[in-house]
């Protein structure tokens, strides 16, 4: 069969556009794909060049902590209270996993006799002389025929023994229980004197007011020492610190204004 002359032009007009247009295509792919390649780039070099995320107030707050005056601190105070040892007047709490409000009790005050009512303990629970933890461990006893292994926790809400601390550059820091009235110059004494570090003439004396905010004065030990001033007592639940290399008086204070445990361990109205 023989094909006319304008057929096969058409024939080749075709084959020539669609060669056109599949070059054309080509050159667009290939336009894209470094448009592409060239905004992964771009993106890759700005996520690089771009700031880090600030830190949050509770990593600053963290990393606010471990500061010298954090660690020469807080230690004393959690150990303290981990090892009280409890007693009439103090408040507690218990709490049973799972198990509340049945065996859950808040704001308990412990008796005179330093027993203690609670669910299906017919006599109670003896409590003077114990830690927290001993308190928790015993109420899981009592709870273990009643309940598939109970998980106790018991709290301390409220210290009541009258304590004072002195902290900084002592030789024995720590929290003390007040049985008598005290002077600074006998608080640092019994603290084991001031180390070759400190600074007797910057003695610190923390005092929680009844308001409930922290107020604090400077005196010096050392004309205490050489009778040019008069001696200063500690009132119930007073922080001694011995300024001094190494320990800052101002540091202290903030870091003690935003521990809270230490407001119900050291006196403070709420």
């Amino acid at each position: 069969m023989k094909l006319s002359t304008s057929f096969k032009n058409a024939v080749v007009v075709s084959a020539v556009v669609l060669c056109m247009s599949g070059f054309a295509l080509s050159q667009v792919s290939t336009a894209k794909l470094k448009k592409d390649k060239k905004n992964d780039v771009a993106t890759a070099v700005a996520d690089k060049a771009a700031p880090l995320p600030a830190p949050s107030s509770a990593e600053a707050a963290k990393t606010d902590d471990q500061s010298p005056e954090a660690e020469a601190i807080l230690p004393y105070y959690d150990n303290y209270l981990k090892e009280y040892r409890l007693g009439p007047s103090d408040v507690i709490s218990i709490e049973v996993f799972g198990q509340c409000p049945d065996y859950c009790k808040t704001g308990i005050t412990i008796p005179p006799n330093a027993r203690i009512s609670y669910p299906l303990v017919r006599d109670g629970v003896m409590v003077a002389g114990r830690t927290v933890e001993q308190v928790a461990a015993e109420v899981t006893k009592k709870l273990d025929e009643y309940i598939i292994d109970p998980k106790v926790t018991v709290t301390l809400d409220k210290a009541s023994a009258t304590r004072y601390s002195v902290m900084g550059n002592v030789a024995t820091p720590g929290v003390r229980v007040m049985d008598r009235k005290v002077s600074v110059y006998e608080a640092i004494l019994e603290a084991g004197g001031v180390t070759k570090a400190g600074d007797k003439k910057k003695v610190a004396l923390v005092s929680y007011g009844k308001d409930g905010r922290l107020t604090r004065r400077t005196v010096s030990l050392a004309d205490m020492e050489a009778g040019k001033s008069e001696m200063v007592y500690l009132s119930p639940g007073d922080q001694v610190f011995v300024a001094g290399k190494g320990f800052s008086i101002e540091k202290a204070f903030e870091i003690l204004g935003r521990a809270s445990s230490l407001r119900y361990m050291m006196g403070s109205p709420f």
